[in-house]
């Protein structure tokens, strides 16, 4: 069993930045890969990036790569989602999971455990 919090959204404006965390509970944090994704209001849940257990293999999403980088401190139990040039468009809740299956990491469905969400709003 992970649980999952994440903290650091709030209000900034475009062109801003923000550090996500997200604090994992349980022995086997360095087991999962982690994935962030989002959902604005109205649309789908969205990937943004996920990044494997020994934090060499990362993958992003079109939309945030060049701008958001993911990582992870295993010694913490904790993944971050650093995002940079923040557009109005990015505004969203952010949600962190964690996935056992290391081959299907844009994919929800591949992440067993959920945070709560964070959100995130970015204005113009």
């Amino acid at each position: 069993q992970v649980q999952l919090v994440e903290s650091g959204g709030g209000l900034v404006q475009a062109g801003g930045s923000l550090r996500l965390s997200c604090a994992a509970s349980g022995r086997t944090f360095n087991s999962y890969t982690m994935g962030w994704f989002r959902r604005a209001p109205g649309k789908e849940r969205e990937f943004i990036a996920s990044i494997g257990w020994s934090a060499v293999n990362t993958v992003y999403s079109d939309s945030v790569k060049g701008r958001f980088t993911i990582s992870r401190d295993n010694a913490k139990n904790t993944v971050y989602l650093q995002m940079n040039s923040l557009k109005p468009e990015d505004t969203a809740v952010y949600y962190c999971a964690a996935s056992a299956n290391p081959t299907a990491v844009v994919s929800g469905w591949a992440y067993t455990y959920w945070g709560q969400g964070t959100q995130v709003t970015v204005s113009s």
